[in-house]
């Protein structure tokens, strides 16, 4: 994720210089000691793997839990990372083992949510924009994640990936170890699990869904740099 509005201003950065650099000098030199660069890293990165354990974990307090862990077994193993592969795509993968992980050893049955009312549906099919759609924003928003939430994880993963997030099928196979076939015949199925009446509407609003928001965000980077402190 390149830092938006989702994510805190490169101000917050403890480099401002750093934060335009790519993610291998930042590698090298938080290698090299300078620990407190990890965190242009995780700002970079916050909102990708945000909604990469959300379509696996689908409980918020659960989800910043599985992204600090996954962030300090990334800091803890960087020495690992090897350059032939994106950083995005080796993240995306820690994350996936970890959030996997969690879900498994949790007992709790995820809540299954009830589709949304008829009322609220028409409203997504209307065909004029009006300033009431714009005060509903946030209401679409929800009723898009609870789409995305009813959809099997193996499709869900790819959906979240590929439409929401905006990776190429390339990259979404190289985040998950599948080949470009499998992305797109999931891809394809996902969408076609999702109501028709919601499908149509998702091209404006899908990019907007599952926001890591600044506050969250800050809340997981404190963290994690506090625990690197203490390693």
């Amino acid at each position: 994720m390149t830092v938006n509005s989702s994510a805190a201003s490169s101000s917050a950065f403890p480099d401002g210089l750093a934060s335009a650099l790519p993610d291998g000098d930042l590698i090298a030199r938080v290698r090299a000691g300078e620990r407190a660069l990890f965190e242009v890293l995780m700002r970079r990165h916050n909102q990708r793997l945000y909604r990469t354990a959300r379509a696996i974990v689908q409980d918020e307090v659960e989800v910043e839990d599985v992204l600090q862990q996954a962030y300090l077994n990334a800091f803890t193993n960087l020495d690992r990372f090897e350059a032939r592969s994106q950083l995005s795509t080796w993240l995306t993968r820690i994350v996936i083992n970890e959030a996997s992980a969690r879900r498994r050893s949790s007992l709790r049955v995820p809540a299954v949510r009830d589709g949304e009312s008829s009322a609220a549906l028409a409203m997504l099919a209307s065909p004029n924009p009006s300033p009431e759609h714009q005060a509903y924003a946030w209401e679409l928003h929800r009723m898009v994640e609870a789409a995305v939430d009813s959809l099997p994880e193996a499709y869900r993963l790819v959906f979240m990936l590929r439409d929401v997030e905006g990776l190429s099928t390339s990259e979404t196979g190289l985040g998950l170890g599948l080949g470009d076939e499998v992305v797109k015949t999931r891809l394809h199925r996902a969408r076609a699990m999702i109501r028709r009446l919601v499908t149509d509407r998702l091209g404006p609003v899908v990019s907007g869904a599952f926001r890591f928001h600044a506050p969250r965000c800050d809340r997981v980077v404190s963290r994690v740099l506090a625990a690197i402190r203490r390693l």
